[in-house]
Formats: C-alpha cells, sequence, structure tokens
C-alpha cells in the first residue's frame, strides 16, 4: 500500500529538504571547496533553496556580498553545477540527486526600491494625512 503525502506534509519536506540543501552549499562555497578563481575571490550568500515538489529540482537563490560582479559569479556557479549536484549528493540522503539551478537573488534589490518609494517625498506627503 502506497503512502501518499499531504500537503502540508509536503510542504514541510521540500522546506526542509531546500534548507539543508542551503547550509551545504553555504559550507561549499564558504569553505572554498569548489576550485574556480572568481568564486574564490567573492563571498557569496545562497539565500534560498526552493524544491519541485519530486525532489529532483532545486532552485537555489544567491547573492554575492554587496552585489558585486553578480554575473561572473552566476556564470562561475553554473558552469561548476556538476560538482556543486556531486558534492550536494553525497551528503544530502536523497533517493536521487537534485538538479541545480542557480539564479541571482532579486529579492534585496525589490525591498530597497519600495523602501526608496516609500521614502520619496511624494508619497511621504500623502502618507502625512494625520
Amino acid at each position: 500500500m502506497k503512502r501518499t503525502d499531504t500537503t502540508p506534509d509536503r510542504s514541510v519536506r521540500l522546506l526542509r529538504v531546500g534548507e539543508q540543501m542551503r547550509h551545504i552549499l553555504s559550507e561549499i562555497l564558504q569553505r572554498g571547496d569548489v576550485h574556480d578563481p572568481t568564486l574564490a575571490k567573492h563571498v557569496i550568500s545562497v539565500t534560498e533553496v526552493r524544491m519541485s515538489p519530486d525532489l529532483r529540482h532545486a532552485t537555489v537563490f544567491m547573492k554575492p556580498l554587496l552585489g558585486q560582479d553578480e554575473e561572473a559569479v552566476l556564470k562561475a556557479l553554473r558552469t561548476n553545477t556538476a560538482y556543486l549536484q556531486r558534492e550536494v549528493a553525497h551528503r544530502v540522503q536523497m533517493k536521487y540527486a537534485a538538479k541545480l539551478k542557480f539564479l541571482a537573488d532579486e529579492s534585496f534589490d525589490e525591498g530597497a526600491h519600495v523602501d526608496a518609494l516609500l521614502r520619496a517625498p511624494e508619497v511621504a506627503r500623502d502618507l502625512d494625512t494625520d
């Protein structure tokens, strides 16, 4: 008899596996295990890992410190994807090794943009309706 996961159980598992992968990737990049000159000279934050429902694909959101050389860092990560997939698969006990897809985390930029909009004099004037 096959057990089916309920939606809350499934989503908790996706979050747990994603967080575990985030920690592992952060550790690999922090220790400098990837022998790439671009990755060696940048501090990279892995901000989030989103897993697909079948756990076979992982979207990794990252941001280099201060946003410097973001495209070069993304290119280096994508070049070293096979190595990173092997390392993560070795450390995470799962049936299948997840395929990694690296994307820049734009949430910081979006937050800064919204903050700047809220601080604009025109908006501040409209908010001060006391």
